[in-house]
């Protein structure tokens, strides 16, 4: 590059750089700010922004009496107030065992054909898997002929008949269809049979069916296995409420009393339930309690298994500032916010700390007491400030 093209370079640099001085831009990290000729911000109304007197501008939202009824908006000065004390403890999520049915088969047998597989939804009475065995073959059999005998003796009648007679046939009758039905099969199953009076149906097959709706848990066999008397084929389980086990101390347990609130934690989600059931003996190697909170399990989302980590409400209580759950709002960067009433009818957000949430009412720090916070409506309140184009970030 010769002399006269780097002095016309060394203009051009430094009239740009001229140029950018006057506009005010900066290159600072992290965006652009725009200022005007005096350096003052160009917003005089966003977040951050200050006034002539160099106060910043508080975010608010002003409603009508009117709005505030029609919306049902309430606001109560908050005061520190006895809220029981809580207790953490891990915890496993288990099958609720007074909704679960295990089907087993009361002699020995084997598999034909399976009719439900592992995840299916069934109904009560649905058929599972027809079994054959040979022992049911030698009940149906008897069955048959007892079943024939004594119709062919109530048909003569104790006239013809003598008493003996009768009542062997009666009583072999009913201890022939008492074995089937101990066998597995139900009483609509052993009545068709019965009706159809065709001995070659004695051949030692039966289904069993599901004894409640509910979902298969567990499904341990394959076709063609021959099953040993009581071994569990098909697990039933209606996982809509489930238990969660925790784990307390005797003297953590001596505050928790059935009907307790308890709050169960997984993957960041919380889910509400109560304490139903206490053990009354230790565990030999952790040497405490178990405590079974019910939970409810509607969207099949919670599973056997997991383990979470449970919050349970005690007989004890703390002094603590403290709201109704529907007041605390999550704000659009994520932080947990509510509403302070600054002047009659006008709104302002207020980030604060959620410390627990104790049945239905929420634990808060970083608000003063007798603070007058939106204490019913409080999602309309955002609602009004969104449309406003405010951002909630009170920080």
């Amino acid at each position: 590059m010769n002399k006269q093209n780097r002095t016309w370079l060394v203009r051009i640099v430094f009239l740009l750089s001229c140029a950018f001085a006057a506009a005010g831009l900066s290159y600072a990290s992290g965006g652009h700010d725009d200022h005007d000729e005096g350096g003052e911000a160009g917003h005089g109304h966003e977040e951050g922004s200050q006034d002539e007197g160099g106060h910043e501008e508080e975010q608010s939202v002003k409603l009508t009496p009117q709005q505030m009824t029609l919306a049902g908006i309430e606001t109560h000065a908050i005061r520190m107030q006895d809220v029981p004390s809580t207790i953490n403890a891990p915890g496993e999520i288990t099958l609720n065992a007074y909704r679960t049915s295990s089907v087993t088969p009361r002699l020995q047998a084997q598999v034909l054909e399976r009719h439900a597989r592992l995840g299916d939804s069934v109904t009560d009475g649905q058929p599972l898997l027809t079994l054959s065995s040979v022992e049911m073959a030698n009940a149906q059999g008897e069955l048959i002929i007892a079943a024939r005998e004594w119709k062919r003796v109530k048909k003569l009648g104790r006239k013809v008949v003598s008493e003996q007679r009768y009542t062997e046939a009666r009583v072999t009758y009913q201890q022939a269809k008492a074995r089937v039905l101990a066998y597995g099969m139900t009483s609509k199953q052993l009545d068709r049979f019965i009706d159809s009076g065709d001995a070659s149906q004695a051949n030692g097959t039966f289904q069993l069916l599901s004894p409640q709706a509910g979902t298969v848990i567990e499904d341990n066999f394959i076709v063609g296995e021959l099953i040993e008397p009581g071994r569990p084929l098909f697990v039933i389980s209606d996982e809509s409420v489930l238990w969660v086990e925790a784990q307390l101390t005797p003297t953590q347990v001596a505050t928790v009393s059935v009907g307790s609130d308890a709050d169960i934690t997984t993957d960041g989600k919380t889910v509400n339930g109560k304490v139903v059931q206490i053990h009354h003996s230790l565990d030999e190697g952790t040497r405490t309690l178990g405590v079974r909170i019910e939970i409810a399990n509607p969207d099949d989302r919670l599973h056997p298994g997991v383990f979470v980590q449970a919050q349970i409400s005690s007989s004890e209580s703390e002094k603590a500032l403290a709201v109704p759950v529907n007041a605390v709002l999550r704000s659009p960067d994520g932080d947990w916010m509510i509403f302070t009433e600054h002047e009659t009818g006008e709104f302002e957000p207020q980030e604060v700390e959620l410390l627990k949430t104790v049945g239905d009412v929420s634990v808060i720090e970083g608000i003063e007491p007798g603070t007058r916070v939106v204490t019913s409506g409080a999602f309309f309140v955002q609602s009004e400030l969104a449309k406003a184009g405010f951002e909630v970030h009170n920080h």
